[in-house]
């Protein structure tokens, strides 16, 4: 058995193909990211991987659609997506496969 903290990983990852991380694997990358109301992540997109948001807690506003605890959003590569915290917000995110470094400014999707 090996144990880690959540706080010890960088931005809530703690699943891919990155350091540090609880498992280590190219397969998937799994985050529990929290965020405070009115906090942002600017527009951007994966140009390989599928991004699945899971709202666990709170509501946000996600490619322009308000989503609140217990919605799931799937974003395709090449989708475009921004982040507004509207209330404090706990998400659950996982990506496949895991490729550290697939996340680009929306305006670049198409570079």
């Amino acid at each position: 058995m090996r144990h880690y903290r959540l706080e010890d990983m960088r931005g809530g990852w703690f699943v891919g193909g990155f350091q540090p991380t609880a498992l280590a694997s190219d397969a998937a990358e799994v985050a529990v990211k929290q965020y405070r109301e009115g906090d942002r992540e600017a527009a951007h997109v994966h140009r390989v991987a599928t991004e699945v948001t899971l709202i666990l807690e709170g509501e946000a506003v996600m490619a322009g659609r308000t989503w609140r605890s217990g919605d799931i959003v799937v974003l395709d590569p090449g989708e475009p997506t921004d982040f507004a915290a509207l209330t404090d917000v706990m998400t659950v995110v996982v990506k496949l496969p895991s490729v550290p470094g697939d996340k680009y400014p929306a305006d670049a999707a198409e570079a």
